[in-house]
């Protein structure tokens, strides 16, 4: 792939053993961590620093998240390949193309304008297809439902209803709760049955607030 040598692959394995460290043990995840260059995802000024486990600007007041929380989020979804994942907040792809490395068919969702159009160009050059949409993350993708997994990248303020209706009985959505100025909680759910949704608290995040619909 242009712009990625055997010294970026080698940042990688190094931030896969840092992420093995830190707790994350599905192979899957760790080995689709490997396989994706996040530098390419980043502005050209934090490509040295592309493989550290931290977040960076992205445009639109927005981060790419730290590799643990990505790597976090995707360990709790125990997606399986071919699962349909719907995922709330494109923002660089970076996710999107973790995701896709795990053998995931995605769905994704992005509020801000500037974002979707950087993302899809970049996602297309590396040859990964997901579906995305331009539009209110909150509304998720009515017309590609049912979704087996669905993943919230940013913070919610409640639990979004129309994304729950969304998801299979016995799927799982993983989102971060609360607001931009309290402790925001990792939530996994587990749909049960249509009326019946099981809650885990993973623990505390920082993200930046999911967008309500307005112009991006």
């Amino acid at each position: 792939m242009t712009g990625d040598t055997l010294r970026h692959q080698g940042m990688r394995n190094r931030l896969v053993q840092q992420l093995k460290a830190k707790g994350i043990r599905d192979i899957n995840v760790l080995m689709a961590i490997s396989k994706v260059p996040r530098h390419l995802f980043l502005d050209s000024s934090f490509e040295a620093f592309a493989y550290q486990d931290k977040a960076f600007p992205i445009g639109a007041d927005q981060t790419i998240s730290h590799p643990y929380t990505v790597a976090f989020q995707s360990e709790n979804l125990a997606c399986e390949s071919g699962m349909k994942v719907l995922e709330v907040g494109t923002g660089s792809g970076y996710q999107c193309a973790v995701l896709l490395e795990m053998g995931c068919k995605v769905y994704t969702v992005e509020r801000q304008k500037e974002l979707f159009y950087a993302s899809k160009i970049l996602l297309t050059k590396m040859n990964y297809r997901p579906i995305m949409s331009y539009g209110d993350g909150y509304q998720g993708m009515p017309s590609y439902a049912p979704f087996d997994r669905i993943i919230i990248t940013a913070a919610a303020p409640n639990i979004p209803e129309a994304l729950l209706h969304q998801l299979k009985v016995g799927g799982h959505m993983i989102v971060p709760v609360g607001s931009e100025e309290e402790e925001q909680r990792m939530i996994l759910l587990t749909k049960k049955t249509d009326r019946a949704i099981e809650r885990r608290d993973l623990g505390a995040f920082r993200f930046v607030p999911m967008l309500e619909d307005r112009e991006g």
